[in-house]
């Protein structure tokens, strides 16, 4: 069982530790760790998706952040975002490597499998400049049914006009597309 920090509206933990499950029944508001993969290629910038397990409890099959996960009990945003690049993508990464684009809110009301769904998270959101190729990442079989480098503006155009099936949110992935514009000379 995964147990979360219980936090305030700044991500700052309260004190209370729930069962994930319970956070999402209960609609208590939890960390997250996101990282945003991205490529330059010759005059574009690409942004790898990763396309969610059918059996994964919310949103399966749908296309999604590059890695991302809960950050446990008693842990931090960093740590848990490496810990994710690793067992999702196999990837192993430094704390240097990864450029923080600050914390980002969302609240998600749903329902899966006929249970109640609130996810209420603070996130923050990372940023890796990777070029490698899809046949050098090792996927999470359990977590991931593929990945897909997908052109930036194409993929901001995607999630807007749900022209492919997500669980991305659009202001995040501007969060990206806004670091990626004002970085684009160096």
């Amino acid at each position: 069982m995964e147990f979360l920090d219980v936090v305030d509206k700044n991500g700052n933990p309260t004190g209370e530790i729930v069962a994930r499950e319970i956070a999402h029944r209960e609609g208590k508001r939890h960390r997250t760790a996101h990282v945003w993969i991205v490529r330059k290629t010759c005059d574009k910038v690409e942004v790898l998706l990763q396309k969610r397990a059918s059996n994964k409890d919310s949103f399966p099959g749908c296309y999604d952040i590059s890695s991302a996960g809960h950050v446990p009990a008693g842990a931090d945003y960093m740590p848990s975002a490496i810990r994710e690049l690793k067992e999702e993508l196999d990837l192993e990464i430094r704390e240097n490597q990864l450029i923080d684009l600050g914390l980002y809110k969302k609240d998600t009301f749903d329902s899966f499998y006929g249970e109640k769904y609130v996810d209420r998270q603070v996130s923050r959101v990372y940023l890796l400049w990777l070029d490698n190729n899809i046949k050098e990442f090792k996927l999470q079989k359990e977590e991931l049914a593929g990945i897909l480098w997908l052109e930036l503006n194409e993929c901001i155009e995607a999630v807007a006009n749900n022209t492919i099936k997500h669980c991305i949110d659009i202001d995040e992935l501007n969060m990206v597309k806004d670091y990626v514009d004002t970085h684009k000379d160096e």
